[in-house]
């Protein structure tokens, strides 16, 4: 492979991976931030009557902060789980061009000496 190409692979590795990961740790924070703010029992009268389990305790949330987090969470596990597939590859591809850099090098020892 190319150095250009495995530029470019490392380039969009890290593309997914930095902001998946990012976006783990701004949904920990939320979720944290739920646990101490959020009631622990239903409250009809503000629509919290979604339960979400949070460090063994649970807490009540409305549907539609409950969509938001889960969309931050399984968004941010999907795009960091594409870039650790292609940080994978990558590594697969850098290394076999290291190995294939060795062999030419052995090879050129051998015809010089």
């Amino acid at each position: 492979m190319k150095a250009a190409q495995l530029t470019m692979l490392k380039f969009f590795a890290l593309l997914f991976l930095l902001p998946g990961l990012a976006g783990l740790i701004v949904s920990a924070m939320v979720s944290t931030n739920y646990l101490y703010t959020m009631p622990k029992y239903p409250v009809p009268e503000e629509d919290r009557i979604v339960p979400r389990g949070i460090h063994g305790q649970t807490v009540y949330q409305t549907a539609q902060e409950d969509r938001e987090l889960n969309l931050l969470e399984y968004g941010s596990v999907g795009v960091f789980a594409v870039g650790l597939c292609l940080s994978v590859v990558y590594l697969e591809k850098w290394s076999s061009s290291q190995v294939r850099a060795q062999e030419d090098e052995a090879e050129m020892q051998e015809h010089t000496t």
